[in-house]
């Protein structure tokens, strides 16, 4: 037994272990099951009392010694071998898999569009997503009790303080200031008391505009339009702008693209009239440019409007709002690299 211990011994001691590879050798002649060391522990059950009561310790210190060089050699290798940030590179343990990041659709779509505006001179603008009534409402030429404040479901966080319906309340936040000429556009999330469906949702997204100056005309915001959507949905799309009504814009006006109807989901899409609407404009009423501080003899102005989100889903061919919100991760994979 003595000699068997002392070869064994020498054996591991003259080990060179120089790699994980050497490493996991030496484990494996050592170490498992079927290695020397294990050997000499099912000969020492062969015998007798008198003999393991002399063998027993020595075993014991034979195998932790073993061991101890082989913990040895491990945590010396684990020093030897660090990635960038310090972390051991131990191949008995799972690699790190670093997944690529993307933006979420509704992002790069608002991205794609202000940078289409900024192009045509337009500035960004931002303001609070919780405001108070004069900026969401009053000031927009919605008095209180006037009927078309009920084309809006509000979330109100108090009698007066509401979650903005609209990036409008951003608008009358830069007449205010009186900087003229403004030429700004104000993308951001709103809020109304709607339904959740495949088609509308508690909360949205909208990229809204704001011209004035001296002279603005409606051909103006005209050709403004024409130039966004050429360039965002394609130079031979077809346009046409149908009469409406928005308490602050006097004309106003929606604007549809024409889609078509070859294909079930456009025809479905524009309920059979290939048409689809995706936002609407007008001249600024003087009435809102006036509860600014603004001289309507002056300046004149237009403003538009435009639904992110739908028009994200027909860009990407989505079906269902709900499917932009819902952190499925198989569909935001989709959009890694955009």
């Amino acid at each position: 037994m003595r000699e068997k211990i002392d070869t064994i011994l020498q054996e591991s001691k003259s080990f060179e272990i120089k790699s994980t590879t050497d490493l996991e050798n030496f484990r494996l002649k050592f170490l498992v099951k079927k290695g020397l060391v294990n050997q000499l522990f099912q000969e020492f059950k062969s015998l007798d009392s008198e003999e393991k009561k002399k063998w027993g310790k020595e075993l014991n210190i034979f195998k932790n010694s073993i061991e101890s060089f082989f913990n040895e050699a491990q945590n010396e290798l684990n020093k030897n071998t660090t990635d960038s940030e310090g972390r051991s590179e131990n191949s008995f343990l799972p690699g790190y898999y670093n997944e690529l990041g993307s933006r979420h659709p509704i992002s790069f779509v608002m991205e794609e569009m202000s940078q289409i505006f900024e192009r045509l001179g337009f500035s960004v603008a931002t303001g609070p997503e919780v405001e108070d009534d004069w900026h969401n409402f009053s000031a927009l030429n919605f008095p209180s009790n006037h009927p078309a404040r009920d084309m809006q479901d509000t979330f109100f966080v108090d009698e007066d303080i509401a979650l903005r319906t609209h990036t409008s309340s951003v608008q009358v936040r830069l007449m205010e200031k009186g900087e003229l000429p403004i030429r700004s556009i104000m993308p951001g999330r709103v809020y109304r008391n709607e339904a959740i469906s495949a088609r509308s949702n508690c909360f949205f997204h909208q990229v809204e505009g704001l011209y004035i100056d001296k002279g603005v005309s409606f051909a103006d915001l005209k050709q403004t339009l024409y130039n966004f959507v050429q360039e965002f949905f394609g130079a031979n799309t077809k346009v046409r702008f149908r009469a409406s009504y928005f308490p602050f814009t006097e004309p106003s006006a929606e604007m549809d693209i024409y889609l078509g109807t070859e294909t079930e989901s456009d025809y479905k899409l524009t309920k059979g009239t290939g048409w689809l609407e995706i936002l609407g404009c007008g001249m600024v009423d003087p009435n809102v440019l006036e509860n600014c501080k603004i001289d309507t003899k002056e300046y004149s102005g237009f403003a538009f409007g435009l639904g992110v989100d739908r028009i994200a889903m027909l860009k990407y061919g989505v079906k269902d709002l709900r499917t932009f919100f819902n952190n499925d991760k198989r569909f935001l994979d989709q959009f890694a690299g955009l």
